[in-house]
């Protein structure tokens, strides 16, 4: 774990996030840490010490959204920012998030430990509500950043308690100044666990992403006619739940033979009545589908909208939401490549199915993601888990690419 005369400590990196974990632990020990919660401001509280505690800037603008800075020896110049974010979502686990933020503490602690001199500033950020399990939708400080969610309507947006967003961030002492937002760097990196079984499986060290895949939402609604179930012979009746299984399995069918590494859900399903002695006369079900080629996720919606007119009842597919591939920038890529070539992990070029901050901030300032392997695949679950020694990896590879990136850009 070197980069020069450079070396993660992963006995420090590995208590930083143990004590993280502690704030918010559940009986299980996972963590659930919702934004802006009593548990979400203690730890933004922990990070800001931290940072202070090693002479760095720190600042939170209009949303929350926190900034660590180290002055290089040129702080004119754009900095390179690290990080993720502190929150989680209820039950979650111990390194979704937390772990691009303590590792871009170690990074710069191994900075400071050997008086390295930097080209330019170097920072870390820990962006506001990035799962969105409070507060509707995910990623939210950062598309609004980027320009992808008006910042009046989010401000709005309420918890299960009736509590609003623009309260919250009020409340929690961490709303400053709009000057403060993310508006110029060279590069932002964002180490992350994987929260999927591909590197684990395939006994890699680290993934190096070279995007997040595009993906498609829609509603498939199916109108029967409601009857009663005892008295109404098959052939007679108009059962919406019926012909929703009919559907489903031409849509599963299809899906199946448009390319190995397409994924979709079935995630969400309603029956109406929902009574046992009546006939179903509606249903409703959600189905996403997720590729990086873009080409690929229109076969999928011409599928969807096809189903409509192949259906045994009435229906209509609506297309609730969508994104395209936001492709990472290659140099910053190519870095990452060559930073875990040198250490000699092992790796390999890979795609995000999750969604996360760097997606939106790639689309203002050059970004990169770097993946560890996540035990079993899980994710957002207490028995999440990312070994010790595959944490420091990672911030080794992200302390070797930051080192590298102030002497090129």
């Amino acid at each position: 774990m070197k980069t020069g005369n450079l070396r993660i400590n992963r006995d420090r990196l590995m208590n930083t996030l143990r004590d993280f974990a502690k704030i918010g632990e559940t009986k299980n020990k996972g963590v659930t840490r919702l934004a802006l919660s009593k548990e979400d401001i203690q730890a933004r509280t922990y990070f800001k010490d931290q940072c202070e505690a090693l002479g760095l800037t720190v600042q939170w603008d209009d949303l929350g959204n926190m900034y660590a800075l180290l002055s290089g020896k040129n702080p004119d110049q754009p900095p390179i920012y690290m990080g993720s974010h502190l929150d989680t979502v209820k039950k979650g686990g111990r390194f979704d998030g937390v772990l691009g933020v303590a590792a871009g503490l170690e990074v710069i602690r191994v900075i400071l430990d050997q008086g390295v001199e930097l080209n330019r500033p170097v920072g870390i950020i820990n962006f506001t509500n990035e799962e969105g399990a409070r507060f509707e939708p995910s990623m939210m400080a950062s598309g609004i950043v980027a320009g992808k969610f008006d910042v009046s309507t989010m401000t709005k947006k309420i918890d299960q308690s009736g509590v609003t967003f623009g309260d919250a961030l009020e409340l929690s002492g961490f709303k400053g100044s709009r000057a403060h937002r993310l508006n110029q760097a060279a590069a932002f990196l964002e180490l992350h666990i994987e929260q999927g079984p591909i590197l684990e499986q395939l006994q890699l060290d680290i993934g190096v992403v070279e995007c997040v895949v595009g993906m498609c939402c829609y509603e498939i609604e199916i109108t029967g006619q409601s009857n009663h179930a005892g008295t109404t012979p098959q052939s007679l009746r108009k059962d919406a739940l019926t012909a929703a299984n009919y559907c489903m399995n031409i849509l599963h069918d299809r899906l199946a033979q448009l390319d190995s590494d397409l994924v979709y859900t079935i995630g969400r399903f309603s029956v109406s009545p929902n009574i046992h002695t009546v006939i179903p006369n509606k249903v409703v079900f959600s189905i996403e589908a997720r590729h990086k080629d873009e080409a690929v996720v229109k076969q999928v919606e011409t599928i969807l909208t096809d189903i409509t007119n192949e259906s045994p009842l009435p229906s209509k597919a609506t297309k609730l939401w969508g994104r395209h591939t936001v492709w990472f920038d290659e140099e910053i890529v190519e870095q990452v490549e060559e930073s875990t070539k040198a250490l000699h992990y092992s790796y390999k070029r890979m795609v995000s199915g999750a969604g996360h901050d760097a997606q939106f901030i790639a689309g203002i300032i050059p970004t990169a993601m770097i993946f560890v392997p996540s035990a079993d695949g899980i994710s957002h679950a207490e028995n999440e888990y990312t070994s010790w020694e595959a944490c420091a990896n990672g911030a080794s590879v992200l302390l070797e690419t930051i080192y590298k990136l102030t002497n090129k850009l």
